[in-house]
């Protein structure tokens, strides 16, 4: 099965990312708290992972995430975890610090 690392979560552990499920989905079911202000919709960019290793491996970009990009508000390594799935592999990631819910404790690695 696919999975996501996110390397400055508490106890960074692989989360599993069953097939057809966004990375969001699979880190909430995985017990994670991600912020997610627009309510998964593809309208905001507070669920974006900064992803470090295995960008390739997920599915292409969509139209609400082509146009983050086009307005600088998503970085080429930046993808909407309410809309980025991983059909197959292993990503790594980081929670950017701008986005950091106050009640988690971050690792600085």
């Amino acid at each position: 099965m696919p999975t996501l690392t996110v390397q400055n979560l508490p106890a960074a552990s692989a989360v599993p990312v069953p097939a057809g499920t966004t990375l969001l989905a699979a880190l909430q079911a995985a017990g994670h708290d991600w912020m997610h202000a627009c309510g998964a919709k593809g309208r905001c960019t507070t669920c974006r992972l900064l992803v470090t290793s295995g960008l390739e491996a997920l599915t292409p970009p969509t139209a609400a995430e082509l146009r983050y990009r086009a307005a600088g508000r998503l970085l080429e390594t930046e993808r909407l975890t309410c809309q980025a799935r991983l059909p197959e592999g292993h990503i790594t990631g980081r929670v950017p610090v701008a986005l950091q819910l106050p009640h988690v404790q971050y690792s600085a690695e």
